[in-house]
């Protein structure tokens, strides 16, 4: 099977930074730190303002948010169940870079925080008090709150990061484009994501982040707080929660810049560890029958009223303040940090399928919520029943304290507490310096899709985003931050919209790709196959590296050569190279044909090194290893080895591969063509204006420095 072979890049590539992108990164912090001065220095007004906004929001574009959530859970579904789920997010020769676990771990912990913690208590109770239909404090109602509480934790957010993570992955490392948001988009806008359009769109994405990250930093800091007086006795206060910013940011600071394999991956680990001991704890110490009968009953309820539920609106009812306060928020609070994850579960999930990607994103994390929900929510909700109106009415009025007041029921308290208020700041720490790394990366010229943006752009933005959380907490706390969250996701939900057409029209271009390839299939060796002792020897052929090399330099060079000057005798741009590859002190050749309004076509043939297979005993080599030359085109190997081959054979594989593309190009001609072509050419004047011609040079440049197997490592 082939291997995800590519050498090590040297280390001054792999170690550059890059540089950061100054209109966005100005025009967002600027943005960003103005709101959170005006926050700080005039919170009645801004506290005004915002409660206008969003009652205007909630009562015109409620359906809105409603439609958009089922729209994007369809979309998903339906591709990663067609064809195109076998997609790699990746060269076809690409494996995982992280293990299951500790895949899971990360975007488990990255996409959901310490909020979790926050409403897996307090929604359950909120939604048995004060349901949005019906009579509250019933049966009925404990069932219902449980499976609100799934609903709005549940495949519907995960849809959406699900959503933005494929698109983001797709694009960097399988066209090999840079990990941004323009380059998701740029099958709409063309080279407009180069200028001005493009840094609009990420500004925007920047601003939805910053949003979506102070919201769940706003929450952790009011329940950490609590969890310190309850255990330490400390001040719960406004001095409090600015000290634990402080500690975050440093923290996150820490975790940032250590990079992902390192801090945010060990702490994303720690995370689901902690969580599990707590489930278990309440698991076997609580009412052990009824929370497992309870977990089974949940989710059969919420699998049989999901459907209904997704396009839910309220049309004759009209519960305005409950929508506005839970299902409306959920679903701008996901949209905002939608960008922010879905580029982070990018980041980690190069090598696996568009169809593995989305089940896992969507099954894996919301699986382990529905454990956490069900537990801790119907423990309290047990309570409740059992008669405790008091710890009712504090979840709900105060939902910062169910948690902490839920684990004093419990025997053991003040270690289980310990243990939880650490779990909780973990959680913290991660969303903190997950989101550092995402947005300085956002505001960066990312052209190579392993890369990350400098330490001095983390500590920046792990500060921004703790200066944005403090000041909505001096507004009014929580809801305020709510809020804020609700009136950004309304202009970051388009992305969403963009993204799926995007996304659309370039996996249509990937499945006329596959045709191009099937249809020169039959012409691969055409009548040169002849000689049954040739195809014999072949097969029971288990080459070295010198004769590898030998046959690189006596058959392929030559016939590469000859096809490379025939093409530029007809007119066409060609070129033929020889690539050295250090880590296996061997050369690789690559044929490249250079389309000025399409994408180029690349013939590489590459040494993949195996171990030599037990059944080769005959071989008369004495290696442990063996090489197969292997053919790579852009999107990785072809999984078919050409060593031996005579010159016409591999000149007809060269010219059946070069047809396929011909025949790809042919059938995407209507395809790649961006959507907003004809609309855009009247500011072109000014978009040229604002045009990087750095960035615009990079953009093309990419596709040599990505996914080539000879240019870069895995």
């Amino acid at each position: 099977m082939p291997e995800d072979i590519a050498p090590p890049v040297p280390d001054a590539k792999r170690k550059a930074a890059p540089p950061p992108r100054w209109p966005v990164l100005i025009g967002s912090a600027v943005a960003i730190v103005a709101i959170a001065l005006w926050a700080i220095f005039a919170p009645v007004h801004a506290g005004e303002v915002i409660g206008v906004m969003v009652g205007w929001i909630a009562t015109n574009f409620g359906w809105y948010f409603v439609l958009t959530a089922a729209v994007v859970v369809v979309f998903i579904l339906i591709v990663a169940f067609s064809s195109v789920g076998r997609t790699k997010l990746g060269p076809d020769h690409s494996k995982p870079q992280f293990s299951m676990f500790t895949w899971a771990s990360m975007l488990f912990a990255a996409g959901i925080g310490i909020d979790l913690m926050f409403f897996a208590v307090s929604e359950p109770a909120a939604q048995y008090m004060a349901p949005p239909t019906g009579e509250g404090e019933t049966i009925a109602a404990a069932r219902q709150a449980i499976v609100w509480t799934f609903f709005h934790y549940g495949p519907v957010g995960w849809a959406m990061y699900a959503l933005m993570g494929a698109a983001f992955a797709y694009f960097a490392y399988r066209l090999n484009k840079p990990l941004t948001i323009r380059s998701v988009l740029s099958p709409i806008f063309g080279r407009f994501t180069n200028g001005w359009v493009g840094h609009g769109v990420d500004i925007f994405t920047v601003l939805g982040t910053v949003f979506g990250i102070a919201t769940t930093l706003g929450i952790g800091v009011v329940q950490l707080s609590y969890g310190m007086h309850v255990l330490f006795g400390t001040p719960d206060g406004v001095a409090m929660q600015i000290a634990l910013i402080v500690l975050a940011v440093a923290m996150a600071t820490i975790s940032t810049v250590s990079g992902v394999e390192k801090g945010i991956r060990r702490l994303s680990e720690a995370n689901v560890i902690l969580a599990i001991a707590l489930l278990l704890w309440i698991t076997i110490t609580g009412q052990t029958r009824r929370i497992l009968d309870g977990l089974v009953m949940n989710i059969g309820d919420f699998v049989a009223t999901f459907p209904s539920l997704l396009m839910e609106t309220f049309a004759w009812s009209r519960p305005d303040d409950w929508m506005q306060g839970w299902t409306l928020f959920f679903w701008a609070w996901w949209v905002a940090w939608a960008p922010f994850v879905g580029l982070f579960l990018a980041r980690i999930s190069r090598g696996r399928t568009l169809r593995e990607f989305i089940v896992g994103v969507l099954v894996i994390p919301f699986a382990f919520i529905a454990i956490f929900v069900s537990i801790f929510g119907n423990s309290a909700l047990e309570i409740i029943l059992g008669g405790d109106t008091a710890f009712a009415e504090a979840a709900v009025a105060t939902p910062e304290r169910a948690f902490f007041d839920l684990l004093q029921q419990y025997p053991a308290a003040p270690v289980v507490l310990g243990v939880a208020l650490l779990t909780g700041l973990l959680f913290y720490v991660t969303s903190a310096d997950s989101g550092a790394l995402v947005l300085a990366n956002l505001t960066s010229k990312m052209e190579d899709p392993q890369q990350d943006a400098g330490k001095l752009q983390r500590v920046f933005w792990a500060v921004a985003t703790g200066l944005l959380t403090l000041g909505m907490l001096l507004v009014g706390g929580v809801p305020t931050l709510q809020a804020a969250t609700l009136i950004i996701g309304l202009p970051v939900s388009l992305l969403l919209y963009l993204v799926m057409i995007s996304l659309y029209r370039s996996l249509q271009a990937e499945k006329k790709r596959r045709e191009g390839y099937l249809a020169a299939i039959p012409g691969r060796f055409g009548p040169t196959q002849t000689n049954w002792r040739q195809r014999l020897k072949r097969s029971t052929t288990y080459p070295t590296r010198d004769q590898v090399i030998t046959y690189l330099d006596t058959v392929a060079a030559p016939a590469l050569k000859d096809v490379t000057d025939e093409l530029c005798e007809a007119g066409v741009k060609a070129s033929v190279e020889r690539i050295e590859i250090e880590s296996l002190s061997m050369p690789s050749l690559m044929l490249t044909v250079h389309f000025d309004d399409g994408e180029d076509f690349t013939y590489q043939l590459y040494p993949v090194t195996h171990e030599l297979p037990a059944y080769a005993y005959l071989s008369v080599s004495d290696a442990a290893v063996y090489f197969r030359l292997e053919v790579f085109s852009a999107i990785g190997s072809r999984g078919y080895d050409v060593y031996n081959y005579t010159t016409d054979q591999l000149i007809t594989d060269v010219l059946s591969s070069y047809e396929s593309h011909l025949e790809y190009l042919r059938l995407t001609a209507d395809v790649a063509e961006p959507v907003f072509t004809e609309a855009l050419p009247i500011i072109t004047d000014w978009q040229d204006d604002f045009i990087d011609p750095a960035t615009e040079a990079n953009g093309s440049a990419s596709a040599e420095s990505g996914e080539s197997p000879a240019k870069e490592s895995p």
